[in-house]
């Protein structure tokens, strides 16, 4: 029997992990994964956009407007980005690869450049025209960041759970 021939690509399914990360968020209104990848393909960590550690989720804003800064969620809550590499614990990501949902902010840029993250793949890049946005592109560039928006053939993977149709 040959070898199936309808397998994921590797950034196909480096992307898929980011995207699954992704549906551990609490945010009702978006939810970001990440995927950092050593340059052997061995995933070194992965993260979310959330509170931090010990920051109970029922006690800060979710809400993305409000009266003041201190009720709204961004000033608590760490990206995904971020998220991925702190949970790398200290390990080394000199030219690994980031996976991510979303184009990354210019503050998850600096910690990516720092961690010397050699190439970022994003699938959105809905908020292009945000200040943050041309701030983090204009410092990945002069970093020599390669950034790649993913495009795929594939719309959808389904997970199935059933274990008798695996």
């Amino acid at each position: 029997m040959p070898k199936r021939t309808d397998y994921i690509s590797w950034d196909e399914y480096f992307m898929g992990v980011a995207l699954l990360s992704a549906k551990r968020s609490k945010d009702p209104s978006t939810q970001i994964g990440c995927c950092i990848v050593s340059p052997d393909n061995i995933i070194i960590s992965v993260g979310y956009n959330g509170f931090p550690k010990n920051c109970s989720d029922d006690e800060y804003p979710w809400e993305k407007q409000g009266e003041s800064f201190m009720n709204i969620k961004y000033p608590y809550v760490v990206h995904a980005e971020l998220n991925a590499i702190l949970n790398a614990g200290g390990r080394s990501l000199k030219n690994c690869k980031l996976y991510c949902s979303m184009y990354p902010c210019n503050e998850c840029a600096k910690a990516i450049i720092q961690s010397r993250i050699k190439e970022v793949y994003y699938l959105s890049d809905k908020y292009a025209e945000l200040d943050i946005y041309k701030i983090s592109k204009r410092m990945l560039a002069s970093a020599k960041i390669k950034t790649i928006q993913m495009k795929s053939e594939i719309k959808s993977i389904v997970i199935n759970y059933n274990a008798n149709e695996i």
